[in-house]
């Protein structure tokens, strides 16, 4: 019998980051730079190692090639299974990342050796007063004016802010220019990709005198200059016994919601599909069939598809992330007497 697995942080050093995954979640940094905390990850660039129970010091990828649609479940790992579908990521932004846009699946299957595309979620965990993001372009800059900003060094311009706070979240599908600003924290729940094209770097040089990479060139050709983005997501809410579940997104490639935890919640597995949950305050217990584990704030775990039953208590708010029945999610919100014009609010509902 499987259990909630939880995974080793793979920490990343990053010429932008910082030290809030210490102050915040007392995390042990072995450098002052670190932008990345890799959750839960299964990619060439980063692999997770189960670092709890009978499967300790085993990676993610050993355990699906052993436990395949038991670990992911049927909806998940079935003849199309190519690799692990999500990436989930704690981003510490103490100053302004690049700005960057990444590919769809076309555009990576055809250019980047049959990398998936990114489209990504951000739930802000923590923001200074009047942290701002870049989050796409203004209406009147096209590809060729785009180009000349970069070449001028002046590309701020073209791009829309959009000031965030605790709490807000954003979504970014692939194509939407974006980037993170100083003093934001972020869970980041994205496809299992690490494709990233730089289009700007606020013309900064690192520790070497030099300037980062960028790939001007394959970004133009990604970004979508016609896109709209509204901003702070409202999603739709869900009471349920034990407390508050918000859903933010129902994509083909992942579904998110936010749980707000004073009691105890069923998290209705269904045996078809693995779920994750990153605790972002707070702590639960996680309650199934052989036992219990806990989850503290700053961690994350996997909820194996073969669990029948996992109840979470306790008081907290968790982000949940999984492979959706999308129509399964329209039944649900419609019984919860959700118009179809309100359930657009919500990113890949309006495509039913």
């Amino acid at each position: 019998m499987l259990y909630p697995l939880f995974f080793c942080h793979i920490h990343k050093e990053r010429i932008w980051g910082g030290r809030k995954l210490a102050e915040k979640y007392n995390r042990q940094l072995s450098h002052d730079k670190i932008g990345e905390s890799w959750e839960i990850a299964c990619h060439e660039n980063g692999m997770s190692i189960i670092q709890n129970g009978a499967m300790k010091g085993m990676s993610l990828k050993e355990a699906i090639d052993k436990h395949g649609e038991e670990l992911l479940g049927s909806a998940v790992y079935n003849k199309d299974f190519q690799k692990f579908p999500l990436l989930i990521k704690i981003l510490d932004a103490e100053d302004d990342l690049s700005v960057q846009v990444h590919p769809d699946d076309v555009y990576a299957g055809l250019y980047e050796d049959g990398e998936l595309g990114k489209t990504e979620m951000w739930y802000i965990i923590d923001a200074k007063p009047g942290a701002k993001l870049v989050y796409g372009v203004r209406e009147n800059c096209d590809k060729e004016g785009f180009r000349q900003r970069i070449e001028e060094g002046n590309l701020q311009i073209c791009l829309q802010e959009l000031e965030v706070k605790a709490g807000d979240v954003l979504y970014i599908p692939a194509g939407l220019v974006h980037a993170i600003g100083a003093g934001v924290l972020v869970c980041e729940i994205q496809q299992n990709s690490d494709t990233t094209y730089r289009v700007y770097d606020w013309n900064r040089i690192d520790s070497n005198g030099h300037k980062r990479q960028l790939h001007i060139d394959k970004a133009l050709e990604v970004i979508d200059f016609h896109g709209n983005p509204k901003g702070s997501l409202p999603g739709l809410q869900l009471m349920e016994s034990g407390g508050q579940r918000i859903l933010y997104a129902a994509l083909k490639y992942f579904a998110m919601d936010e749980l707000k935890i004073d009691g105890s919640m069923n998290l209705m597995m269904d045996g078809k599909r693995f779920q994750t949950l990153t605790c972002i305050e707070g702590k639960g217990n996680l309650y199934y069939k052989d036992g219990c584990e806990t989850i503290l704030a700053g961690n994350s775990c996997l909820l194996p598809a073969s669990l029948s039953k996992a109840d979470l208590s306790g008081n907290g708010t968790f982000i949940r992330a999984w492979i959706p029945d999308r129509q399964n999610f329209i039944q649900c919100l419609d019984k919860a007497g959700y118009t179809k014009a309100q359930m657009s609010v919500v990113p890949g509902l309006p495509e039913f």
